[in-house]
């Protein structure tokens, strides 16, 4: 195996580490990074899609006690019951707007300028649903994921389907999303970190069986090491951004997405750097 395409995959499973759980957007930031290490080709996008698995591994690790307790539970505790009908539900848009405008998404947005587009725009999404929770505290009805019900899960989910457009960010749209339909912050990052399980496994795996024609035993080692990096990167991550949220606001996850993207524009336009599309 080329030692230099193993170094490009250990530098695209840090990328999806360190950003598929923060609210700027793994899949913007894969695309940008591609773009810049010419790991961009059909196969490059399976990868990226793939190697997300590595992240959630490190979800079910750091929430191990949680998902646990609910599948003990499931058969008799109605509470563990509601739970999972909650992130069944929250995931089910996904899944019909993914198989219906999927293909079509990936073919015309995948674009490093629509990507640094919708970072901006994003970030002033974020800067507002931060001012109205902090102004008002009081529209933060749900403090905890076991106290939302099927229609807030369903809310959840169908702002999720926007993480569709690169830039978007899964993880920005269903917190955000969730604060903004009466979730506190804890309680809309806990539900987006379980909802980002069923989600991106399925993810990764529908894409894999689509696109296996691409792939041979070959590829292994290169999807071996994204998904290792990916899995220590996101652990580490989560485990920061846990403490991180107990005392802060997402506003400057907001203000690094508008600083990014205006660069990303600006070196586009002036032709600084040749983004591939």
């Amino acid at each position: 195996m080329d030692t230099v395409l193993l170094i490009k995959a250990a530098i695209m499973g840090i990328v999806e580490g360190l950003t598929e759980f923060l609210p700027i957007s793994s899949t913007g930031h894969l695309i940008l990074a591609g773009s810049l290490l010419g790991f961009d080709d059909d196969k490059a996008k399976v990868f990226d899609i793939a190697i997300q698995t590595g992240a959630i591994f490190a979800v079910i690790l750091v929430y191990w006690q949680k998902i646990r307790d609910t599948v003990v539970a499931l058969p008799t505790d109605k509470q563990a019951q509601q739970f999972a009908l909650n992130v069944f539900v929250a995931f089910l848009p996904a899944v019909v707007l993914g198989l219906l405008f999927g293909k079509a998404i990936k073919a015309h947005l995948f674009t490093p300028v629509v990507v640094a587009s919708t970072f901006i725009i994003g970030g002033f999404i974020i800067l507002w649903a931060e001012k109205r929770q902090q102004n008002n505290p009081a529209v933060a009805r749900i403090h905890a994921v076991e106290e939302m019900t099927a229609l807030d899960a369903l809310k959840v989910g169908l702002v999720q389907c926007f993480a569709m457009i690169p830039g978007t960010s899964r993880s920005g749209a269903t917190i955000i999303g969730g604060m903004l339909m009466g979730l506190s912050r804890k309680a809309a990052t806990d539900f987006s970190f379980y909802l980002a399980i069923p989600t991106l496994i399925g993810a990764g795996a529908y894409s894999l069986y689509k696109e296996r024609a691409l792939l041979s035993l070959a590829d292994l080692p290169m999807f071996g090491v994204g998904l290792l990096f990916s899995f220590v990167s996101a652990w580490l991550c989560i485990r920061w951004l846990l403490r991180y949220i107990a005392t802060h606001s997402f506003a400057v996850f907001a203000w690094y997405r508008i600083a990014f993207g205006l660069v990303v524009l600006a070196t586009a336009w002036s032709g600084l750097v040749v983004w591939a599309d």
